[in-house]
């Protein structure tokens, strides 16, 4: 290092050391303070969301106070008995510290007390886990992961417990247990420890944090910038005491805010582990913003913390569910603890936004810290306002030009359609450019797979992800996405998809009857581009609002092209003839193929090809403009799958042989209900005649729609020019349209 440098970081690191002296000894200050626990004192018993939640935790915490302690030795995956039971610690602790703070019992401290120095006598000759699988395992986990959440949870309650301890019961856990666990995290495993990934973000928050209750400098350096060469991160502050990020960092807490998220909030990785990853991201913020409140951490990157909140907010369903992008484990809401910490916060540090305190209520629960009464009492104090969700288009990238994500949505979330053009995703990226998934009332009615993994269910690969989520749940056959050759984008090689993101062409949500996102992937297959639009739109000749589905293709060659459509329920009804194979075979060989059973084969009837199902009492139909030469096939997921790792769930794949530009034009409508209990079907049929492409060229494209009454509706969109402001005129058919903007929908 240079001496320029050397002398910056040498201000830096002294200005560091007389804040940490500054706040010395005012413990807990992490996201339980001081101030914080006399408010909750004076407080306690006229709070009910706040007083129920005590409730609970209590009655849990006492549970296990009654079993006593057990540290055992460490030898599960995810699941088993030993995993499970360090996981249940941690939740423990962290909770029993939070109960001493608040009702002044010196048992929930003692139970923190005894079984930290339990682990600090097996912590220092503990090998690594006997598991061996992961890239960086851990000693008490199979993954360093899993110790970097222990760290993190129990620095917080070694934090409500550190002025009640002795000085040398504190000197003894810190040198024998948490600075050697520190380091283990660190500087054992900087694999582990200096990359930009959800794993690195919980080691930089399990390092800072319990850094910050040693009043060490040195870790909270180490878990802000990463580890260098040197020991000492190299860094700077601005003169309003924020962070300036140095050219090429890449690790430590900083780059994992910087590189992940976009300037709207949304986290490459997808939702789900967004989710999983706001956690430490916001309580070591939280933690800092208490310490170290001259770093303005939640000003960091014009907010992006608080931003993330909002996003993850609006990419869950109208259950709270979050959209299954990328890995993901359907189900995953924003009931999860991760997802309460990050409202509370939200709340508390981001100007009290009263839209979250409806989220609050929903979640019937808060935390046991400063961030958790102030909820509780705006609940009281009936400040909630509703969480209302919008159409929305969240950029990804770091600086919002890798894609993004958009999410359209009819009325109070009639319909929904999550449709994805964004950047890979790091690790935990699928190849589905331009993939989408359709909900009504937070119900799937397109899916997207998810991920091939049970979470800490130790019967399916230990809890981890299963060898399908590679051959399966990543390829793009498995999404509502074009297949080229059956092969799948950017052939399923990271390297190559981690290079390139589909560009947004526009995104239009500014009409309630009508919005419209459109986007282009050139990279997914050298020599073809590919460009979806698609509509939400509510007519009012069709009882529910339906998505229209544009998929325009030009390639250099001819090609088969696969567009499939994962449905969810029972078909009613088909307009064409098909065959069903006396014995199941797979689809295809590679590429997620070997795993779909081929359940039928067909051709078109006509210009048009209809499906019809029901699910969960609903209809619902698809029609698509299709040719004769085009092939029509069922298939089931679940061939070679052994051990059932995969759901049987269902497909319906337009397939078109031989053509180099080509248009796939589709409508879903909802329509109708049936009652099992009356027995009486509504409206089970379309209200669709005809879906015909009466347009195609460079420039334009156009789809009509006629509906059962015999009144047509005509969709254009130009493919060239997205601007807003820009004059159309074209002459279709001998009927002239003229218009402002990217596209038009008009009855004609």
């Amino acid at each position: 290092m240079n001496a320029p440098n050397r002398m910056a970081v040498s201000i830096l690191l002294f200005g560091f050391t007389l804040a940490m002296a500054s706040q010395a000894g005012a413990h807990p200050n992490l996201i339980l303070t001081e101030a914080g626990v006399e408010r909750i004192r004076a407080e306690l018993g006229s709070v009910p969301l706040f007083d129920a939640t005590v409730e609970r935790i209590k009655a849990e915490v006492d549970a296990e106070i009654e079993l006593g302690v057990d540290t055992p030795i460490p030898r599960d995956f995810s699941g088993g008995y030993t995993h499970e039971r360090h996981k249940r610690n941690f939740l423990i602790l962290q909770q029993a510290g939070a109960l001493f703070q608040i009702l002044e019992d010196e048992k929930y401290a003692i139970y923190v007390r005894d079984m930290l120095f339990q682990y600090e006598a097996m912590y220092k000759d503990l090998p690594l886990h006997p598991q061996e699988r992961s890239y960086a395992r851990g000693k008490l986990f199979w993954q360093c992961l899993n110790d970097s959440n222990w760290l993190v949870y129990v620095s917080q309650a070694y934090d409500a417990i550190h002025d009640w301890l002795s000085e040398e019961e504190r000197l003894t856990l810190e040198q024998n247990l948490f600075r050697p666990f520190a380091d283990f995290l660190s500087i054992e495993n900087p694999q582990f420890f200096n990359r930009v990934h959800n794993h690195s973000t919980w080691g930089s928050a399990a390092v800072g944090m319990i850094g910050l209750v040693m009043e060490d400098e040195e870790l909270v350096q180490r878990a802000l910038y990463g580890i260098r060469d040197d020991g000492v991160g190299v860094g700077a502050t601005d003169d309003d005491g924020g962070f300036i990020r140095v050219e090429g960092q890449r690790a430590g807490f900083l780059a994992n805010l910087e590189e992940p998220f976009s300037p709207d909030g949304y986290y490459t990785e997808g939702p789900y582990y967004q989710r999983y990853a706001m956690y430490p991201f916001l309580v070591f913020a939280q933690s800092l913003h208490n310490v170290r409140p001259d770093l303005n951490i939640f000003q960091y990157k014009s907010g992006v913390l608080l931003k993330g909140v909002d996003a993850l907010l609006q990419l869950s369903d109208a259950d709270g569910e979050f959209f299954p992008l990328n890995d993901a484990q359907k189900g995953m809401s924003y009931h999860s603890r991760e997802l309460v910490t990050a409202v509370d916060i939200a709340y508390l540090v981001g100007g009290q936004d009263p839209r979250l305190l409806s989220v609050a209520e929903e979640q019937g629960q808060v935390l046991l810290d400063d961030a958790g009464i102030s909820v509780a009492a705006a609940i009281r104090d009936g400040r909630a306002q509703p969480f209302e969700k919008s159409s929305i288009n969240l950029t990804d990238g770091p600086d919002g030009r890798q894609g993004g994500v958009a999410v359209l949505r009819q009325g109070d979330e009639d319909l929904t359609l999550v449709f994805k053009y964004a950047g890979q995703g790091l690790s935990h990226g699928h190849y589905d450019k331009l993939s989408f998934s359709l909900y009504e009332k937070g119900e799937e009615v397109l899916q997207d797979y998810g991920m091939a993994r049970f979470v800490n269910i130790e019967q399916k690969g230990g809890g981890n992800y299963l060898t399908e989520n590679t051959t399966w749940a990543k390829q793009t056959i498995a999404h509502n996405t074009l297949v080229q050759n059956e092969t799948s984008h950017f052939e399923g090689r990271y390297e190559i998809g981690s290079e390139h993101h589909s560009e947004l062409h526009f995104f239009d949500g500014s009409d309630s009857n009508v919005q419209v996102v459109s986007a282009l992937e050139t990279n997914a297959y050298p020599g073809t581009a590919m460009k979806r639009t698609m509509a939400l739109i509510r007519n009012g000749s069709f009882e529910k609002p339906f998505l229209l589905d544009i998929f325009k293709v030009d390639s250099d060659s001819a090609n088969r092209y696969d567009l499939p459509f994962y449905f969810m329920g029972q078909v009613m009804r088909v307009n064409f003839d098909y065959d069903s194979p006396s014995a199941l075979r797979a689809l295809g060989e590679a590429n997620g193929y070997e795993h779909l059973h081929l359940e039928g084969t067909g051709s078109p009837a006509g210009s048009n090809t209809v499906l019809s199902w029901m699910e969960n009492g609903k209809f619902y139909t698809l029609t698509s403009a299709t040719g004769a030469g085009d092939e029509l096939l069922f298939a089931r997921i679940g061939a070679n799958d052994p051990e059932f790792n995969l759901r049987r769930d269902a497909a319906f794949i337009i397939r078109r042989n031989g053509a180099a530009d080509t248009v796939f034009a589709t409508a879903v409508e909802p329509h109708g209900n049936y009652s099992p209990v009356s027995e009486i079907a509504v409206n089970a049929n379309s209200g669709i005649a005809e879906l015909s492409v009466v347009y195609d060229d460079e420039r334009y494209t156009a789809v009509t729609i006629e509906d059962i009454q015999g009144q047509t509706s005509i969709f254009i969109v130009s493919n060239v020019d997205p601007s807003a402001s820009t004059e159309h005129e074209l002459e279709i058919n001998g009927t002239t349209y003229e218009w402002s903007g990217p596209w038009r929908y008009a009855e004609i």
